[in-house]
């Protein structure tokens, strides 16, 4: 597991988990993957999760992902924007992801948000990555 991009590495277990069919996982702690993740729950893409202290100065966020009907609610998980090549976009110019059906998540002056909340605040930002 790599330790240079914390949220590629949880967006892989993610992927990984729901094609496993395991109801809960554990990443490595940062701000920006707890963001992420309560993006993802007021989307209905997770359950819920919980920040864990492994030991003194290690934290852990345990992920509880969602089914419907024992098949994953998340289809498709990408990371968009990498530590190497930088993906930001106005918000004018952002395209849907999968025609409305699913979702971007992008990192913005007013916080993390999904594609339509930053719409709403009419903010653009760095595209983080794109759930279905």
């Amino acid at each position: 597991m790599s330790l240079n991009d914390l949220t590629s590495d949880m967006v892989a277990s993610i992927r990984n988990g729901q094609q496993a069919k395991i109801s809960e996982i554990a990443v490595k702690y940062s701000t920006l993957n707890e963001n992420v993740l309560k993006v993802l729950q007021a989307e209905n893409f997770i359950k819920s999760f919980e920040t864990v202290e492994v030991r003194k100065g290690v934290k852990s966020i345990k992920v509880n992902l969602a089914y419907y009907k024992g098949e994953p609610v998340i289809k498709y998980i990408k990371r968009v924007s990498k530590p190497g090549l930088r993906q930001y976009s106005e918000i004018a110019t952002l395209p849907k992801s999968f025609n409305g059906l699913g979702i971007k998540i992008l990192s913005t002056s007013k916080g993390v948000l999904s594609d339509h909340d930053a719409k709403k605040a009419n903010v653009g930002g760095e595209v983080i990555c794109e759930v279905f």
